[in-house]
């Protein structure tokens, strides 16, 4: 089950993204790179992202193969820790114990950023039944969606729904949760989150790539609970904000620490990101309950993970320079998909690591 992402009039399934690219023109002692492989795996978050970068550097370099798969952040990182690909790509960057496992060395490199939306869907109740009026954008109250992923609230028409929405009709009808199966960046986003929050959510459940769910059904990755949303009449699901945004579901706005409902757009969820500080050792934080009046509340950057030493040298200049690309000209292209792109003081950040591997 997938849901599909567009793009220029072409529609592509996630979460595999295989892209033949190639470069006209590098070289290694001298001598002209005739074909290099290079493989990914990871983070269903950026996928379309990738596919975009993927697409627009092969029109440019015709000689290097490169395959991205979208299986999850946990997957992306433990196949990275046993070797078996080029570069990985995780949500939550990676924790200094995962690190030391890999003997090689590892860099992290915020290669993007985005939000975690509640995408909902009424739209074939409110179609079916004139006496409902529900809202593009409804307002979900911080302990609200709290208690709809707890179980707590369980239906649509719940006092303290119609509170936050006043002259709104909202349906007599069950709520259907709808979270990740797979160990996901997204889910860790979303439940530090709610952890910062929620003294109850952090003491049942806590945040991490995967929680026990108290409540709901599960979906593989961004796609699959995308997909899940638009086939149930009631749903409510955490997706990245391209993924709601392609398929025209309805987000909700949430309100945030200042007691303000925001939308999810990238105006706003920019404004958050002004507050996250990356270290220079790792280039990996969070803001899990931004303060400012206009922020959205839950937003990441998105990370990719590359070794420091290849064995391959050629290997090493080639994914150096579609790193290079991916922080100017792949910017680009960040917002007409969704995205956020990376501010000049983090392109500057993330140019001095790629500088490192190989070194």
């Amino acid at each position: 089950m997938s849901a599909q992402v567009q793009s220029k009039g072409r529609i592509y399934l996630l979460p595999l993204i295989a892209v033949s690219l190639s470069i006209a023109s590098c070289t290694a002692d001298h001598r002209n790179i005739k074909h290099v492989s290079i493989v990914g795996v990871g983070a269903s978050f950026p996928a379309p992202l990738y596919e975009r970068w993927l697409s627009d550097y092969n029109q440019k370099n015709p000689n290097v193969e490169i395959n991205y798969q979208a299986i999850g952040s946990s997957t992306g990182v433990q196949q990275l820790i046993e070797g078996t690909v080029d570069f990985a790509a995780s949500d939550v960057g990676i924790t200094s114990e995962q690190a030391a496992k890999i003997k090689r060395g590892v860099i992290a490199l915020p290669i993007t950023a985005g939000s975690i939306v509640l995408a909902y869907n009424l739209t074939q109740v409110a179609q079916q039944s004139p006496q409902v009026n529900v809202p593009t954008t409804l307002r979900l109250p911080r302990q609200v969606y709290v208690d709809i992923f707890l179980g707590k609230i369980t239906n649509w028409n719940h006092p303290r729904i119609a509170a936050a929405n006043p002259g709104v009709s909202l349906p007599n009808l069950p709520i259907q949760v709808v979270h990740r199966t797979d160990g996901s960046g997204t889910t860790s986003v979303l439940t530090q989150h709610l952890s910062a929050i929620s003294p109850e959510w952090k003491r049942k459940l806590g945040a991490g790539k995967a929680v026990a769910w108290q409540v709901g059904i599960g979906g593989k990755g961004n796609e699959g609970v995308t997909a899940l949303i638009q086939q149930i009449p009631g749903a409510i699901g955490y997706v990245e904000y391209v993924y709601a945004k392609q398929n025209k579901l309805p987000m909700a706005a949430l309100e945030n620490k200042s007691g303000n409902y925001i939308t999810p757009t990238p105006k706003f969820v920019a404004q958050t990101l002004e507050a996250v500080k990356l270290p220079a050792n790792n280039l990996i934080a969070f803001i899990t309950d931004p303060t400012d009046a206009q922020s959205y509340p839950i937003v990441t950057y998105s990370w990719l993970l590359t070794y420091h030493q290849y064995p391959n040298r050629v290997k090493a200049q080639v994914l150096k320079n579609f790193l290079d690309w991916a922080v100017i000209e792949g910017q680009k292209s960040s917002l007409e998909l969704g995205y956020i792109p990376l501010s000049k003081k983090v392109v500057l950040q993330v140019q001095s690591a790629v500088n490192k591997i190989a070194e």
